[in-house]
């Protein structure tokens, strides 16, 4: 029997890469905790995972694998082993987290289809840029990481949105690289969730976060955190570990565009763009352009936009150019206007200027067309192959939940029993036996190259 085609430990989730690429999406200047590794390949496995992804929540590591037609995905936990079905219970929960995240109920190819239809200049990137969506971010975590993103670059930001998460809060987990060796040099790596605003609202942060290079964003940071506590509170009151502000902060979904702009304002460090940027990014405002630099030389470049006093885009970015800019955008691609742009700003981008071109290769000879038609072959088994397992999975899932479900009903039945015969003695004692137990908790910006 053949080697399992789905990476041990992993499930699978049936999903085109033209829904969805990881390797764009990630790395595009939306999110900046992600972390990247390469994985080995071999002949003839062109569609297997080529890297894996990881990203630490507040009780999770999350890790993913993409191949053309699936994407892996596994938690790892702190703390104690697991039964076969509080892992499918988890593993189910995780696999809601992702859909939420990158937003999967949203057909790409669709919007992608539209927007070809209505705009020529996207039409000839749409192939080479294919499966970029907009992330659904928490809305802290993004209002932090685009405060940072002030005059600043993707490689920076990354690096500071780690330093603050290292400094702020503890480790939660540690994990080898996904192929470790003896040999590697590259040891486990902890990971750590982003902090809450109350661990950044000291007023001894300003100067923690200037020692890390964060500049005069240390105060803007710091600032706002304390604002938010101030003015909603940072006591945890419900099952997700998440504090008031927090939820505040994501009741801002609920608002308006215009309300939900208007609080962002309202914050330290915030203007205009980090504010449509965090709309766009994790508060579902999918019509929001945020504009800068790239944008308005996009527009000036390809959709005939005219430049004020020969700046072609280089200039002061004024309230009249962002406005015109991000209205003439908004009418060429319609209600989902934020993902347009997106393609077209990871399109500019220097770092993705090799992005989806295949390396030449000599002429092919006919040793070449045979090992070709072989790994076609092969690639079409280890599809076969992750169709059943997939199948496999979804049932032992479905088992594992029946299992919790009639275990709890058994238990329901047995305290009932219980408290029909201890009817006349002292309550407490039933309190006790039924007493809860505690349960663990299962996204835009645009930054410049």
């Amino acid at each position: 029997m053949m080697a399992s085609s789905i990476p041990a430990g992993f499930r699978a989730l049936p999903l085109s890469a033209v829904q969805l690429s990881l390797a764009a999406v990630l790395k595009c200047g939306q999110s900046f905790r992600w972390t990247c590794y390469p994985l080995s390949s071999s002949p003839g496995t062109e569609s297997c995972p080529t890297h894996e992804y990881r990203l630490c929540l507040r009780d999770r590591v999350v890790c993913l694998r993409q191949s053309s037609d699936y994407l892996f995905y596994r938690s790892v936990f702190p703390g104690e082993h697991l039964s076969a079905a509080q892992e499918g219970v988890r593993d189910e929960d995780t696999l809601t987290w992702l859909k939420d995240y990158f937003q999967l109920d949203v057909d790409l190819v669709k919007l992608y289809n539209q927007w070809s239809d209505r705009d020529q200049v996207f039409n000839k990137v749409k192939s080479r840029f294919s499966g970029i969506r907009m992330l659904r971010q928490d809305p802290w975590e993004n209002l932090v990481s685009f405060i940072c993103s002030s005059n600043n670059n993707i490689p920076r930001i990354t690096k500071m949105v780690h330093a603050l998460c290292k400094k702020y809060s503890p480790p939660l987990i540690s994990l080898p690289p996904p192929e470790f060796s003896e040999s590697d040099s590259q040891g486990p790596a902890a990971y750590h969730a982003f902090p809450p605003p109350s661990l950044l609202a000291a007023p001894e942060v300003k100067s923690t976060l200037r020692s890390l290079g964060f500049g005069y964003r240390a105060d803007y940071i710091q600032r706002t955190a304390k604002m938010l506590v101030d003015t909603h509170g940072s006591s945890m009151s419900n099952s997700e570990s998440r504090e008031d502000c927090e939820e505040w902060l994501s009741g801002l979904r609920d608002m308006s565009t215009e309300d939900a702009r208007e609080e962002l304002l309202k914050f330290v460090g915030v203007g205009r763009k980090v504010a449509d940027c965090v709309l766009l990014m994790s508060l579902d405002k999918k019509e929001v352009i945020p504009v800068d630099t790239h944008v308005h030389q996009i527009a000036i470049k390809h959709y005939g936009l005219r430049t004020v006093g020969g700046s072609k885009g280089k200039g002061v970015m004024t309230p009249r150019i962002y406005d015109e800019v991000a209205t003439k955008l908004a009418d060429i691609w319609g209600e989902y206007a934020g993902w347009a742009h997106s393609v077209l700003f990871t399109a500019d981008l220097k770092a993705f200027s090799s992005f989806g071109i295949e390396p030449s290769t000599p002429a092919t000879s006919m040793m070449d067309v045979g090992t070709s038609a072989l790994a076609s072959s092969s690639s079409k088994r280890k599809h076969d192959e992750i169709r059943s397992e997939v199948e496999m999975q979804r049932k032992v899932m479905l088992m594992g939940a029946a299992v919790v479900a009639v275990a709890a009903a058994a238990a329901a039945v047995i305290v009932a029993v219980h408290s029909d015969e201890d009817d006349s003695s002292d309550l407490s004692s039933v309190e006790d036996a039924s007493s809860p137990s505690s349960h663990a908790r299962v996204k835009r910006r645009r930054s410049s190259d």
